[in-house]
């Protein structure tokens, strides 16, 4: 018998909402956005994907075995704990976070981020 999947009290999409020429008007679903850690999947480029997040509070330690991740902050202030320090982010600053790094995401107040990685990967991280 296998193990429940483990329950997360994030909104996570991973549908793909736009498809190319499409016209994404990010400040509209963000101002849509009820949720405390939102995380949408907004369009395909190549093999990766480009996600809105719309965050405040934190989420869980975890990593990406096989993948990468790159943050964008847009509005806010996003910090990324690491094992030895702690990354904080300011708007129009960006990080890539290497695979196979633990790290934990968290947003002091709203806070919306942009980020790009593979379109396979697991937000929750692999386990």
């Amino acid at each position: 018998m296998s193990e429940p999947a483990k329950q997360y009290p994030y909104i996570t999409k991973l549908d793909i909402a736009f498809g190319a020429l499409d016209k994404i008007d990010v400040p509209a679903l963000v101002k849509a956005c009820p949720h405390k850690w939102f995380n949408q999947t907004l369009c395909k480029v190549n093999e990766s994907v480009v996600r809105l997040g719309v965050v405040h509070g934190e989420y869980h330690w975890h990593k990406h075995d096989d993948l990468d991740e790159f943050f964008y902050c847009v509005d806010g202030r996003f910090l990324i704990d690491l094992e030895d320090r702690t990354i904080d982010l300011g708007p129009g600053q960006a990080v890539v976070i290497p695979k196979g790094r633990m790290h934990r995401p968290r947003a002091p107040e709203r806070t919306v981020i942009l980020m790009v990685e593979g379109e396979d990967i697991v937000p929750t991280g692999d386990e």
